[in-house]
């Protein structure tokens, strides 16, 4: 049986080789043409895959035309402010669909999982009113406002609270602690991972979240790395190496993120995936 296991890893390691592969070919790709000249990155020839001369006239382009400092401050700000009250927001009402028992506990969460399966754009306009209306178009606060609360998490922080045993909540209660306190002290620490996981996937939709800081910021000393790289899409072209080369610049603060918390960004996810 050991042999057999053992012949077989080989296999296994060369199919995870290879899906590892398809995964990075479009990294190396995007590399790749920030590199090349326009007619290079526009050929048809399947061939051409590495640049004749490496040039950086794209990156020299993109830095003259756009202040990624400005850009970055706006980016993180917006993926700060989300992840923070989201991971707020959820752990408290995870914990309160959780373990509470409240009148209209169960037509509450419906109403949660109700926001989970409507496409997010049918909210649009409601919260462009409400931002429109308090006056805070143009800000930070008006990329932040959809993320004041999150359905997706609130429903895995539900999940989370679920998988603790009760008997820690009796034992707070003996003691003499209260709500909050149980919460505060005992419950949340617990969930430490889950609210890692929610993090990260608020972090990667704040990143790439394109429609929202389109329209409640049409100003463009308040635009985001995404917004800045949808204005370089041409109607009729569109220079790819400029395109790539301020796409790979875009990606270094979530680079530097993962380096940064690759443990807790695995553990996260390995731990809280298993309780959706």
């Amino acid at each position: 049986m050991r042999i057999k296991k053992n012949s077989s890893n080989p296999v296994i390691h060369l199919l995870l080789i290879l899906l590892c592969m398809t995964m990075i070919v479009p990294f190396i790709w995007m590399v790749l043409t920030a590199f090349k000249s326009n007619a290079e990155a526009t050929s048809i020839n399947p061939f051409v895959i590495f640049p004749t001369t490496w040039r950086i006239d794209s990156f020299e382009n993109v830095f003259r035309n756009f202040d990624f400092l400005r850009l970055y401050i706006i980016t993180l700000w917006m993926m700060a402010g989300r992840i923070l009250v989201a991971v707020l927001t959820a752990t408290m009402a995870g914990y309160a669909f959780a373990r509470l028992n409240f009148k209209g506990k169960n037509v509450a969460f419906s109403l949660v999982l109700f926001q989970m399966m409507v496409p997010a754009q049918i909210f649009i306009i409601p919260q462009f009113i409400m931002v429109s209306r308090l006056g805070q178009l143009n800000s930070i606060f008006g990329l932040v406002f959809p993320g004041l609360v999150t359905a997706f998490g609130t429903f895995l922080l539900r999940q989370s609270y679920m998988t603790l045993p009760r008997d820690l909540e009796d034992a707070a209660k003996i003691d003499g602690c209260n709500i909050g306190q149980t919460f505060l002290f005992i419950m949340l620490p617990l969930t430490r991972s889950s609210m890692v996981a929610l993090g990260i996937f608020t972090a990667i939709f704040a990143f790439r979240d394109l429609m929202w800081p389109m329209i409640v910021n049409t100003n463009h000393a308040w635009h985001t790395l995404s917004v800045a790289l949808a204005t370089m899409q041409g109607q009729f072209s569109t220079n790819f190496p400029e395109l790539m080369a301020a796409s790979l610049i875009a990606c270094v603060p979530m680079i530097i993120i993962y380096l940064l918390f690759q443990k807790q960004f695995i553990e996260g996810i390995s731990t809280s995936g298993g309780k959706l």
